[in-house]
Parts: C-alpha cells; sequence; structure tokens
C-alpha cells in the first residue's frame, strides 16, 4: 500500500487525507498546532461561487496604499523592509489587472462550484451532520457608490451563470424578516451555502481516525530529506516521516518548507478576524457588509461575524482595534445587535495564506516528482477545501482530474 505524508492539518490537509484514503492510501497528517484553532476554524465558513474575483484584481493595491496607516481598515498592510514581503508586494502589484481577473474568474468559479457540491456528497455519503445550509448570500449595501459596484459584479456574475439578483430594502426585509438591517439595497447570490466550520473539522477528523489515518500533532516538520528529485524524508520535531508521495499543505508556512527544495511559491499571512455572538441576534441569511468587508454568519447556536485581512507576517496577535471596527461595523449595518465587550476580547484570529495573483498553488513543481503543493487559497480555504483534496487524490493516483487547474500551477511566475 501506497504511504502519503500530509503536512497540515487545516481542512485542506483533512479533504486532501478524506480522497486519499477512499483511493487506498496510508495516510499521515503532520501538523505543528494541536489542530483545534487557526484559519480553518474561525472563518466564514462560506461556500462562494459568488467570490470568484481574485483578491489581486485593478485598485486593490491602490486602496491598500491607502489604507496602509489605518489600522481600522477593511486591509491593513504593515510595511516591511523584508525581501520576502517586498517581493510579494512587488508581484502583488503587477497582477493587479484586468488581464489576472480575466484569467481568474472562470476557473475560480468552477472550481467553488466543484467544491459545494463535494461537500454535500461527503455529508450525504458519511451520514455527517454538520451545518451545511443553501441560503445564499446577501451583500447589503449603504450607499449608491457600492451598490453600483456590487450591480456591475452582479452581472458578471450572471454572465458566468450564477443565480444572482438585486433587492431593494423592503426586499431585504422580506428574506431577514426577523432582524432590523440598515442597508440601501443588496444583492443576493442564490448560489452560495454556508457552514460551521468546527463541526465539519471534528466530524472529518473523527472519520479520518476511525479510517486508520495517523494523525501527529504538535509536531513541525523542521526539514526535508531528497534523493534526486524526490522527498524521501520528512524531519520533525518528534522524529522522522517517510512516504511514497507528500503533501505541502501547510498554509501560510508552505513557503518556508518549499524553500528547502529550492521551490519558490510566494505567500503572505493574511490575517482574518472573528467574533462569535451566543446571543440570539434574528440573522438568517449569511450577508457581506460591502463598505465594511465584513462576513455576517448565522452558525449553529451562534452568529459570527469575521473579517478584515491584515498582511503583518507571521504572527497571532490580536489587535483590538481592528476587533472593535467588526463589532462597530456590525452595529451599523444591524442597528439593534448589540456587541458586548466580552464577546470582543474573545476574539480570535487565523492566518490566510495569501498568493501574488489571488489564485492557490496546487500541483507538482517541476523540481520535486513526489510533492504535490496545495496552498495559497486566502479567503476561499474553506470554500475550495474538498475539491482541492479530490484534486490531490487524482494527481496522486494518475487519474484524469475532474478540472484543468493550469491555472494554479505553483510554478507560474509573476
Amino acid at each position: 500500500m501506497k504511504k502519503v505524508a500530509i503536512i497540515g492539518g487545516g481542512v485542506v490537509g483533512l479533504c486532501s487525507a478524506y480522497y486519499l484514503v477512499k483511493e487506498g492510501y496510508e495516510v499521515t497528517i503532520i501538523d505543528q498546532s494541536s489542530m483545534d484553532h487557526g484559519a480553518s476554524f474561525v472563518n466564514a465558513g462560506y461556500l462562494t461561487p459568488s467570490h470568484f474575483m481574485p483578491l489581486a484584481a485593478p485598485g486593490v493595491m491602490k486602496q491598500g496604499l491607502k489604507w496602509m496607516f489605518n489600522s481600522a481598515s477593511p486591509l491593513f498592510i504593515k510595511p516591511r523592509l523584508n525581501r520576502s514581503f517586498l517581493e510579494w508586494a512587488w508581484a502583488f502589484n503587477k497582477s493587479c489587472s484586468e488581464e489576472n481577473v480575466s484569467k481568474s474568474v472562470r476557473v475560480i468559479k468552477e472550481f467553488n462550484l466543484w467544491s459545494a457540491e463535494l461537500f454535500s456528497e461527503i455529508k450525504k455519503e458519511e451520514g455527517f451532520t454538520f451545518q451545511l445550509e443553501n441560503k445564499g448570500l446577501l451583500v447589503l449595501c449603504k450607499t449608491e457608490k457600492m451598490l453600483d459596484e456590487e450591480l456591475h459584479l452582479s452581472q458578471l456574475a450572471m454572465k458566468e451563470g450564477l443565480e444572482v439578483r438585486s433587492l431593494s430594502a423592503s426586499e431585504i426585509k422580506m428574506i431577514e424578516p426577523e432582524v432590523t438591517i440598515d442597508a440601501l439595497g443588496a444583492i443576493h447570490y442564490e448560489c452560495d451555502w454556508h457552514s460551521t466550520p468546527n463541526e465539519f473539522m471534528q466530524e472529518m477528523r473523527a472519520w479520518l481516525e476511525l479510517k486508520g489515518v495517523t494523525i501527529r500533532k504538535n509536531e513541525k516538520v523542521v526539514d526535508l530529506e531528497t534523493s534526486g528529485r524526490k522527498l524521501t524524508k520528512l524531519i520533525t520535531s518528534k522524529g522522522t516521516v517517510t512516504a511514497d508521495e507528500f503533501v505541502l499543505a501547510a498554509g501560510t508556512w508552505s513557503d518556508l518548507l518549499s524553500r528547502k527544495l529550492g521551490i519558490r511559491i510566494p505567500l503572505e499571512a493574511g490575517k482574518g478576524y472573528r467574533i462569535n455572538v451566543d446571543q440570539p441576534t434574528g440573522i438568517g441569511t449569511p450577508a457581506v457588509l460591502a463598505e465594511a468587508k465584513i462576513a455576517v454568519t448565522p452558525m449553529n447556536g451562534f452568529t459570527r461575524f469575521a473579517g478584515t485581512m491584515e498582511l503583518s507576517g507571521i504572527n497571532h496577535k490580536i489587535n483590538p482595534i481592528r476587533v472593535s471596527a467588526i463589532a462597530d461595523a456590525a452595529q451599523r449595518y444591524y442597528p439593534a445587535l448589540k456587541i458586548t465587550k466580552e464577546e470582543q476580547l474573545d476574539a480570535a484570529c487565523g492566518l490566510r495564506p495569501v498568493s501574488p495573483d489571488g489564485k492557490p498553488y496546487l500541483g507538482k513543481s517541476s523540481k520535486c516528482d513526489n510533492l504535490i503543493i496545495a496552498t495559497g487559497h486566502a479567503m476561499m480555504g474553506w470554500s475550495l477545501a474538498p475539491a482541492t483534496g479530490k484534486y490531490i487524490s487524482e494527481v496522486i493516483s494518475e487519474k484524469k482530474t475532474g478540472m484543468n487547474l493550469d491555472a494554479f500551477h505553483p510554478d507560474r511566475k509573476f
């Protein structure tokens, strides 16, 4: 039986293990954390075909520079005289183009749609009980300017075949009768789904352990051994791991390991925050607060307010200014909502791996024959995890892949 070692126990790593087990492989997962926190647990839980625009799009860098010195802004870039960051920033700036958007929209959309189908298949086939609902996504706009921008984007979505419609304030009320919303109008992406992340993570991990997957927590991969163009062994903080095939799904930390093989996959840690509100809010439909770039998700037992993109290096420091910004924005759109200081103090963060062009790295580099890279999903890691895992299993099994993902190749140039 062929052995596969997966570096990273987040949602991408677990989904990869799931499909590899289905193909009959012996799987080991190695993760440097306790596997109960981080981006796979604090995200908005969205399955988002509507999020087909790459982060690197025209105007984003310009806006980011305007926000650079405002630590409460939706996109906060902390300037650093660090070579890796400067190289990433240069490549990101180059990627903020119409050309990048035109090359990215369709493949990101199709990958999201495939992944949503796979979430449903997993739940049905394994009898899982995690929350998975198709109520769509409301993009709430408070100003005419933002509503015009979102209407333009929705027209592109319709051309791509997505189910979407515009709503007036009175039509928003019909969808959300139990809560007061201060918005001029909205775009309703009926194609989107939502979930409660920790439920899926717990069920999937339990299933993997039941199927014999070895999970090595609190164990850091510190070095890699190779023979020719093949990876042979992982050197960890607790020992060694050998395998026939390897998957690098270590999120933000993937770049640090790939460099040891001479593979450059530029990544920045995009920190996102979440606030959980346990009190009933009346919110029944997921929403994006357009001007504030905040995600709102009614999860099982609580409502989650999540968002911001903070590029300040690899760290888990909680910036209370950014937490307050999320709470304040949420209360502007939902005037009756009260987010307590205790709930804000309980805020958590996660680091999302962000590539310069806003697309994942997925595939085998020409520099290593038995390593498949799966990282760089940025804000779409949750949404794209099942499709990523399925694709990885197809590549390792040398089967025809469900999609052509050349646009995500890890050797692409910026």
